[in-house]
């Protein structure tokens, strides 16, 4: 890559220790990939999508990190569904460049397993999907 892409990190905070363990890994994933970044909260996963939406001409690339654990109704499949549509959207139809670091998990310990940077760092895999979708946009671009 030319010059450092620069990230936004769109983290919910609905599951607090879960988002501080992705932001872990993904924030030691783009100093060592030497990226520049910025990291906004918003509440949920479902917001994810709307804020990226907002900042696409501002960044290029970012990182959805979150985490809906399923519950006893069918609130998770709606959460679930509509954010990856809104960020699949995003890259179909506004090129985005999009690292996908939101856990879709049946229980707290299954989110705590993927989220962890000493165990699945998914955030750090996030990261990797990010920059190389950054990479291939650049290389699309630039024809």
């Amino acid at each position: 890559m030319s010059r450092a892409p620069h990230i936004l990190i769109v983290e919910s905070r609905f599951y607090e220790d879960i988002s501080d363990m992705l932001v872990e890994g993904t924030v030691a994933a783009l100093e060592e990939a030497g990226a520049t970044w910025e990291r906004l909260e918003v509440p949920g996963t479902f917001e994810v999508p709307a804020v990226i939406n907002m900042a696409l001409d501002r960044y290029d690339g970012f990182v959805a990190l979150g985490c809906v654990i399923r519950g006893e109704t069918t609130h998770y499949d709606y959460v679930c569904g509509e954010s990856a549509r809104g960020l699949q959207e995003l890259a179909l139809h506004k090129h985005a460049a999009i690292g996908y670091g939101i856990l879709t998990v049946e229980n707290h310990a299954q989110a705590v397993a993927r989220a962890d940077p000493k165990q699945r760092d998914k955030g750090r895999d996030a990261v990797a999907a990010c920059l190389r979708m950054v990479e291939l946009k650049r290389r699309f671009t630039n024809i």
